[in-house]
């Protein structure tokens, strides 16, 4: 079953979720309906529950083949910058030049119930920060500065009104430069 992936300004997108206490087959059901939405989605290469409506600490991705599921992740380190033209699923369509630690180690539980770590760069280590966020209520939006915050803002609204009216010039993918 594939679910509807929430967009800014649902109020779920701004809570913390819940760890994860126990590893049982409704779990896995949702982690495979999650990889069904995921998959259905517009070129998403990950997705944290809350993004479908559930306040859990899950996040599923497919990174070049690379499927993976973990439960109560956290990042216990980091290193280095790396900008990158962000984008969220929960924001279609923008993509915004963000600036990232370009290393992570990230410590989560699998679906096997065990403690796993991994090391990641540039792509990698972007999406499990993402990821991470969104089980902490933290759109992509909230990691700007004020100013920076306002035109995107402004620039995804502009998006949404020109695919509301049909606009036939209206793009699918902005990227927005904020400097």
């Amino acid at each position: 079953m594939a679910y509807s992936i929430r967009t800014f300004g649902d109020p779920v997108l701004k809570s913390k979720a819940a760890p994860i206490t126990d590893v049982d087959g409704k779990l896995v059901r949702l982690v495979e309906d999650m990889f069904t939405t995921l998959y259905e989605s517009d070129n998403g290469i990950a997705l944290a529950a809350p993004q479908i409506g559930v306040q859990k600490q899950i996040f599923i991705w497919d990174l070049d083949g690379d499927q993976q599921v973990v439960f109560n992740p956290e990042i216990v380190e980091s290193d280095g910058e790396w900008v990158y033209d962000e984008g969220c699923l929960s924001i279609p369509g923008l993509y915004v030049e963000m600036v990232r630690p370009k290393t992570v180690l990230m410590r989560g539980i699998d679906i096997a119930g065990n403690v796993v770590e991994r090391e990641a760069d540039e792509l990698e280590a972007r999406m499990y920060q993402h990821e991470l966020d969104h089980l902490h209520g933290v759109l992509m939006f909230d990691r700007m500065l004020p100013e920076q915050r306002r035109e995107a803002i402004a620039e995804y609204k502009r998006m949404q009104v020109q695919a509301e009216l049909g606009a036939a010039e209206a793009p699918r993918r902005r990227r927005l430069r904020l400097s």
